[in-house]
């Protein structure tokens, strides 16, 4: 079932979104904070965008960190065809009883912009760290501190047989962007 805006207000005085903002915010910026079954979420003012300066080979096994450049500032340029990575300002304790399904805003899908989809399991904790494509042949504005995708709840009935801190995760309690881990 999904989750309502009372029940996402009810797990944020828990802890489970930390900042957290009970109304949606959209005056002049890309939306975000609390909505009717959900939550949209901010990106910091830090990225790092691919580049092939360097020349070296994407792997996610041996992840090589010349493969990005680091970027801060309120707006973030992607190359045409390229990708970045930023990091969510609110931190998240997932529950054991609820799945988060992470979806890209259709502000920037509408420009070709796109959130990778991304599950947060049952007991994840941590900053999510978000992957931005801008599938454009023009180069595409990100900006820094606004909405950048949203949050979906997916509450059982049951509590998860093995959750992700069980499993003792390789992304669990991540602070910040958080690279590829093998």
């Amino acid at each position: 079932m999904i989750k309502s805006d009372k029940w996402i207000k009810d797990m944020a005085q828990k802890g489970m979104i930390t900042p957290f903002s009970d109304r949606q915010i959209r005056e002049g910026v890309i939306s975000y904070g609390v909505s009717s079954y959900g939550y949209d979420i901010r990106i910091g003012d830090e990225f790092k965008i691919f580049t092939n300066i360097n020349s070296t080979l994407v792997d996610p096994k041996n992840f090589d960190e010349r493969s990005l450049v680091d970027f801060r500032g309120d707006i973030c340029i992607i190359p045409p065809n390229s990708f970045a990575l930023a990091s969510s300002i609110e931190y998240f304790k997932i529950p054991r009883d609820v799945l988060v399904i992470c979806l890209g805003k259709s502000t920037y899908a509408r420009c070709g912009i796109i959130v990778n989809i991304t599950p947060l399991e049952p007991e994840w904790e941590g900053h999510i760290t978000i992957e931005i494509s801008n599938t454009t042949p023009l180069p595409a504005k990100i900006y820094g501190n606004e909405g950048i995708a949203q949050l979906l709840f997916l509450g059982s009935d049951d509590i998860c047989e093995v959750s992700y801190k069980d499993k003792a995760g390789k992304y669990q309690s991540q602070k910040g962007i958080t690279l590829p881990r093998l």
